[in-house]
């Protein structure tokens, strides 16, 4: 029995060395090639992981997809862009507000305040407006200073986009416009407004009824009767002032009604030919077709009239 167990004993191979020294001596021995492994250990590691097993805590497995690192990459650059674009608009903003405060600093500051005021009173007047903005006239405060105050309004409100102030700024800007324009114009074009604002009350020929009677009563006689006999004497009877009344120099004669309504109508034509054609359907290309078609409207109307005024007969 001891005779067979050392018999086994001795046939088992000795151990190897494990001194360093002597491990640095053995050689390497390569992979044979039909044991070379196919897969890095990156690769390896990524396909023993499992689906919901993150490979760093913290980090989700996302984070090792190279695809997915792309395009979190084009997403962060889409970001900075809408950031920056962001900014400019922003920056493109504020030097608009910057310039619509400038408008107003050559104009002295006491007089801007009663500018601003008035113009205050006229926004709350609300349907009193009409009133308030003729009392304005009559006291002489209607002024460009005034114009200029509801203008940057209205400009401030575009920049908004409040579509209700920008319809009531401008229908404001426009009244206070003619009002002013009304106080300073000729006779000829308080009468041509005048005329302009009867549309209103009547059809076309109604209307048109209408500015005769009154063109009748403004416009001086002018049959050689009239003009060698003064207004108010009485040719049968001989009776009435021979002296002729001393001339008012508001009184309009038609040559010169005439005269005037035909110099505007050439003027408001060059304007509107040169005017370029607006399309699209924003809002302000709709105003901007709207306020042409109105000017059309009225160019009509005033050729109406100056037909009216050459043809007119007592």
């Amino acid at each position: 029995m001891e005779a067979k167990v050392l018999k086994r004993t001795c046939l088992l191979p000795p151990p190897l060395p494990t001194h360093p020294a002597v491990l640095a001596r053995l050689p390497v021995l390569p992979f044979p090639s039909s044991s070379k492994p196919k897969y890095s250990s990156l690769s390896v590691l990524r396909r023993s992981m499992s689906k919901d097993e993150p490979l760093i805590d913290g980090l989700p497995k996302e984070y090792y997809d190279d695809e997915w690192q792309a395009r979190q990459r084009e997403k962060t650059k889409e970001l900075h862009r809408r950031r920056q674009e962001e900014d400019e608009e922003e920056e493109r903003k504020v030097q608009e507000y910057r310039e619509i405060a400038m408008r107003l600093q050559g104009y002295p500051e006491e007089d801007l305040k009663k500018a601003r005021r008035l113009v205050s009173s006229f926004i709350i007047a609300a349907e009193e407006v009409e009133e308030k903005i003729e009392e304005a006239a009559e006291r002489g405060e209607l002024t460009e200073l005034v114009l200029m105050v509801i203008w940057n309004r209205l400009d401030l409100a575009r920049r908004d986009e409040e579509k209700d102030a920008i319809r009531s700024l401008d229908l404001l800007y426009r009244r206070v416009e003619t009002e002013i324009l009304k106080r300073e114009a000729t006779p000829a074009m308080r009468l041509l407004n005048d005329l302009l604002n009867m549309h209103d009350e009547f059809g076309d020929e109604g209307w048109l009824k209408e500015c005769k009677k009154l063109m009748v009563d403004t416009f001086p006689r002018e049959d050689p009767f009239s003009i060698l006999v003064p207004a108010g004497f009485d040719i049968d009877k001989h009776q009435g002032p021979l002296r002729p009344p001393l001339e008012d120099d508001d009184t309009l004669l038609r040559v010169d009604f005439v005269r005037e309504v035909d110099a505007l109508l050439q003027e408001v034509r060059h304007e509107l030919s040169e005017a370029q054609d607006v399309h699209g359907f924003d809002p302000e290309s709709v105003a901007s077709r709207l306020k042409q078609q109105e000017k059309k409207q009225t160019i009509r109307q005033v050729e109406a009239l100056l037909d009216l005024a050459i043809n007119l007969k007592w």
